[in-house]
């Protein structure tokens, strides 16, 4: 039992290892310009140890981009249900885009290429997003009987919430400018809370 589970353990251990590396190089170079044998080395195994886990990249790929958006999306969501109050999404934005460069690489691979692959973004829709979108709903319907928020669709504002927390907190290009201080994020976030809770409109 005891060499069983050794072995277990190492097979997990180059699993992950070429799940990493896949992270990096994809987010580097892409899918198409990563080679199995690239991979094969930035996980530092032998190429044909590569496919006796994963019937081919696609399939890396397809692991690498699920379990990102698992992540992600779990992360926030985690975050959402420890809120303070149902008015502190400010504070939440402002954690999720202090920590942009610490998942850099794993955005990159959840957002570039899963637009590149139509089977691949089926499956993270039917496999991740409408099932993080029910929790999310939940918790805005609670919000709404509440009386904390006006009563709407609250799939729509799930939908509302997560394009908007998940594609624009998680790119640099949408937040903040490069180099932004974390000032300026706070105050961003606090804009992108703002325009959530209580819309554009100028009050009557």
């Amino acid at each position: 039992m005891q060499i069983f589970n050794s072995r277990h353990k190492t097979e997990l251990n180059t699993r992950d290892k070429i799940l990493q590396a896949a992270q990096k190089l994809f987010a580097r170079n892409g899918y198409d310009g990563t080679t199995t044998k690239e991979l094969s080395e930035k996980a530092g195994i032998a190429e044909g140890t590569l496919f006796r886990h994963f019937t081919n990249k696609k399939a890396i790929l397809v692991e690498v981009a699920t379990q990102g958006w698992i992540d992600l999306l779990t992360d926030l969501l985690t975050e959402l249900s420890e809120m303070a109050s149902y008015e502190a999404i400010s504070h939440v934005m402002y954690k999720r885009m202090l920590r942009l460069g610490d998942n850099y690489d794993m955005m990159r691979v959840c957002f570039m290429e899963v637009q590149l692959h139509q089977d691949l973004r089926d499956r993270i829709q039917s496999e991740v997003v409408e099932k993080m979108t029910d929790v999310a709903e939940a918790f805005f319907q609670t919000a709404m009987e509440r009386g904390v928020y006006r009563k709407m669709n609250p799939r729509v504002i799930a939908q509302v919430f997560l394009g908007m927390f998940v594609v624009a907190g998680f790119s640099h290009e949408t937040v903040a400018q490069p180099g932004a201080s974390p000032q300026e994020m706070k105050e961003m976030a606090e804009g992108l809370a703002d325009i959530f809770l209580n819309g554009v409109l100028a009050k009557k």
